[in-house]
């Protein structure tokens, strides 16, 4: 028994980790193959050796017939391949879950997904208690409040950068406040986790996001309030820094892994 063919899309920190990851698990993989951007082949190959075979053609990956595709590249991907690799019959797993506040791709995916019998799997990637919040869902939920906190440095690069001088913070600063749908657009390496409640929640209008850069901080800081007619909860998860990249939780490729690994599992939870 193994986790047969597995396809990972990318080869930025996320999936760098997984390989790792899924090689030493007692139920590995028979074979890994890495989807990258054309000019890239030898070098990523180079870089994995033997662990897995890259290609950069999407058709090469899907003649191989792996049993699962994981997409580890950010909103494009989702947008470039996932509807074509769930037309094929191929179960997803996206990581740049923020690419799924674009209504019509996710409209997309849902019409390949239904006419082939594939599935869209998503993660619960940085953040917990997403099998609460399904829950408390199906009772009538009431309000869904997520804020997310990471180090001034994590924001770099977005439009943070526009609304306070991040170098230069001595308190933490809420640069944005809104709709999850917003956060995702306009944050989309960063809000993730917001796009993943309002997924399993409210859906992206109607879950509300703050999003705070904390001088005083060196971890990512998820945390979010439920009310429902069911249950109240709150959660806040701490989350490491991953060593590849700052503005990524280390725990999202575990998560991750955990979603490739319960598909082949005697006994999942």
């Amino acid at each position: 028994m193994s986790l047969g063919c597995v396809a990972i899309i990318g080869f930025g920190a996320i999936a760098r980790d997984l390989i790792d990851i899924l090689a030493a698990q007692e139920l590995a993989p028979d074979h890994v193959t890495l989807l990258v951007r054309p000019g890239r082949e030898e070098e990523v190959q180079a870089a994995v050796g033997a662990a897995a075979s890259v290609t950069s053609s999407l058709d090469t990956v899907l003649a191989a017939r792996p049993d699962v595709v994981v997409e580890c590249a950010g909103h494009g991907a989702v947008v470039d391949f996932g509807a074509a690799v769930l037309a094929s019959g191929t179960d997803l797993i996206v990581a740049s879950v923020g690419a799924l506040a674009e209504a019509d791709l996710v409209a997309g995916l849902e019409t390949a997904a239904r006419a082939s019998g594939a599935q869209c799997v998503i993660p619960a990637g940085a953040i917990g208690g997403i099998d609460a919040l399904g829950a408390a869902r199906l009772s009538g939920l009431i309000s869904v409040d997520y804020t997310g906190t990471k180090p001034p440095s994590a924001w770099a690069g977005t439009p943070a950068e526009y609304v306070t001088d991040l170098a230069t913070l001595t308190a933490p600063c809420t640069f944005f406040e809104g709709s999850a749908r917003k956060a995702a657009q306009r944050y989309p390496k960063n809000a993730n986790v917001a796009a993943t409640l309002a997924l399993a929640g409210l859906g992206m209008d109607r879950t509300r996001v703050r999003l705070v850069a904390d001088p005083g901080s060196t971890e990512n800081i998820h945390a979010f309030n439920v009310a429902s007619q069911a249950l109240e909860f709150s959660v806040r998860m701490v989350g490491k820094p991953s060593p590849r990249n700052h503005k990524t939780s280390r725990s999202t490729v575990f998560s991750i892994a955990r979603a490739v690994v319960n598909r082949r599992a005697a006994i999942a939870i």
